[in-house]
């Protein structure tokens, strides 16, 4: 069975909502996934062992929250070419972090990126869960 690593940061929840209704969509693929804060990722071997990781953080104050910005340069040394790979995000004005999440995984890890970053304002609004399970399922789609 594959495999999946969600990591998110989040502030009030919101993104933590989104990453495990990802999540959701990638089981409904029949991927075994593991949803986590990215407090809980202390090295690049944290990250090893997975055929497809999707990280999120929310917009705030025009980027992505500094956990994740950190957990992104151990990313950097775990290997993760080739792998699919997917990014999202909650915002309220702008939504910079999962564009830019997303940018460092497909130009600088070089991964098998989803079509587009996942933003949503919430996963209760408009659609969002439906959103999140379907772009879970883009993802588990690309292995």
């Amino acid at each position: 069975m594959a495999k999946a690593l969600i990591v998110y940061s989040t502030r009030a929840g919101e993104t933590r909502q989104i990453g495990e209704l990802i999540a959701e969509g990638m089981r409904f693929s029949g991927m075994e996934v593991t949803v986590v804060d990215v407090k809980e990722i202390h090295s690049e071997k944290d990250l090893t062992g997975y055929d497809a990781y999707v990280f999120g953080s929310p917009t705030y104050h025009g980027d992505m929250l500094q956990p994740m910005k950190s957990m992104l340069f151990l990313a950097e040394k775990a290997a993760l070419e080739n792998k699919a790979g997917g990014a999202f995000g909650a915002f309220g004005w702008s939504g910079e972090s999962p564009e830019r999440i997303y940018g460092t995984m497909q130009n600088i890890f070089k991964m098998n990126m989803a079509g587009s970053p996942l933003m949503l304002k919430s996963s209760s609004l408009g659609g969002g869960i439906k959103m999140a399970q379907d772009y879970g399922r883009e993802v588990a789609g690309k292995i």
